[in-house]
């Protein structure tokens, strides 16, 4: 899986750079605060890449005595600090540029708009090809509506640059409206509400990707079809009377913890009911080989 966010890593990455360096240049010749806010927006986006793939490579390294189960987790730190770096850097320049120019309106030179227009239709080509990519990483785990996949997503860097991407053509269609409409009636005012627009967009965006890695770093359960898996592998074994509560914890994208209870039959001698452990350990692992850390401790639950 990490991996596969890479390439969408890079792909939003090399995008954004170019769509990035083609809005100063329209915002250098039309002084536009929505093309202004659009352009720090892609240069945050393009900065939150890179910080998204030293997670994950952070995250790949091996356990060790100071974390003995590994550094999955890093991607879900550093997910959270783009999180941050949208609200604050890009969400809230936005809203104060968007401010600024309502509180001082400036007219574009006549004939400048149509680099506004040129960059705009450009950038919306090249953030369709990133989304494109983002998406086709993320449909491959997707578990239901987008929505309910987006929550249920374990893989942050991947689901981050989708919500990145979302937010930019979103972005760019606020702009391009904006912008015609400021255009059209010769009020500038309108480009800097489009600006603000813009900034309560990304606001929200880096909220809900804030929230849903904020669960992943306290340690956010595996999914309840997972629960449900381990649940009727224990129901068929005759050697298990009984079992505790099944708990799980990712430590990763493709990491899970699960640590369980298990009342065995009383008859059963010590080898017997180690032999059933590691039964139980490989059928968890064979249905779903991300379940790779497995802690289960023998206990009188009656």
């Amino acid at each position: 899986m990490a991996g596969n966010s890479k390439v969408a890593i890079y792909g939003a990455i090399f995008a954004n750079l170019g769509i990035a360096i083609m809005k100063w240049v329209a915002a250098f010749y039309t002084g536009s605060a929505a093309m202004i806010s659009e352009g720090i927006h892609s240069f945050v986006d393009s900065f939150n890449g890179i910080l998204l793939l030293y997670g994950i490579k952070r995250s790949q390294q091996k356990p060790d005595a100071r974390h003995p189960f590994g550094y999955g987790k890093e991607v879900y730190f550093w997910a959270f600090v783009v999180a941050v770096f949208i609200f604050a850097l890009g969400g809230g320049i936005a809203i104060y540029e968007g401010i600024n120019h309502v509180m001082h309106p400036h007219a574009p030179e006549p004939g400048t708009m149509i680099w506004s227009y040129s960059v705009l239709i450009g950038a919306m080509v090249l953030e369709s090809i990133s989304f494109w990519l983002a998406f086709r990483e993320f449909r491959k785990t997707m578990n239901g509506g987008i929505i309910k996949s987006l929550r249920e997503s374990k893989d942050a860097a991947t689901f981050a640059v989708l919500l990145e991407d979302s937010a930019a053509l979103v972005g760019l269609v606020i702009a391009l409206i904006g912008i015609t409409l400021a255009d059209y009636y010769e009020n500038p005012i309108i480009d800097g509400v489009t600006s603000i627009c813009i900034g309560v967009l990304l606001a929200l965006v880096a909220v809900f990707l804030a929230r849903e890695t904020k669960g992943l770093l306290l340690g956010e359960s595996a999914t309840d079809a997972n629960v449900a898996d381990i649940d009727a592998i224990l129901v068929k074994r005759p050697s298990v009377m009984k079992w505790g509560e099944i708990r799980t914890m990712h430590l990763g994208p493709n990491t899970v913890l699960l640590a369980l209870n298990i009342d065995f039959a009383n008859q059963l001698d010590v080898h017997t009911v180690e032999t059933e452990i590691q039964a139980i350990e490989q059928e968890i692992m064979a249905l779903h080989p991300h379940i790779s850390k497995i802690y289960i401790e023998t206990t009188d639950l009656s």
